[in-house]
């Protein structure tokens, strides 16, 4: 069954930066593209980041310009580079694979106080 473990949330200040990372089993990762979904407190779960199986990237208008995500197939791992983060960035952070879905990972919660 596939798994996805989320990992490198934590608490930080306006305006700084963390780096997320979702690692990928029982999949042929390079086969499939990869979204980071994040769900703020009180609300639903939303797209944030996608990257393509070619490296294709799209963004949410609410972090365009201050994350970044990239993946290394090499290590099954898609990444989520955050900077300039907002209080408004606040949630549980979670990665899955885009079109076919998988169960979700436990997610990794990020944190910004103002």
């Amino acid at each position: 069954q596939v798994q996805l473990v989320e990992s490198g949330g934590g608490l930080v200040q306006a305006g700084g930066s963390l780096r997320l990372s979702c690692t990928v089993s029982e999949i042929i990762f390079s086969f499939y593209g990869m979204g980071w979904y994040r769900q703020a407190p009180g609300k639903q779960r939303e797209l944030v980041a996608s990257i393509s199986r070619g490296g294709t990237t799209s963004y949410a208008d609410s972090v365009r310009g201050r994350f970044t995500i990239s993946r290394d197939n090499d290590k099954n791992t898609v990444y989520l580079q955050m900077n300039s983060l907002k209080p408004e960035d606040t949630g549980i952070y979670y990665c899955n694979i885009l079109d076919i879905g998988a169960p979700w990972g436990q997610g990794t919660q990020v944190t910004v106080s103002s």
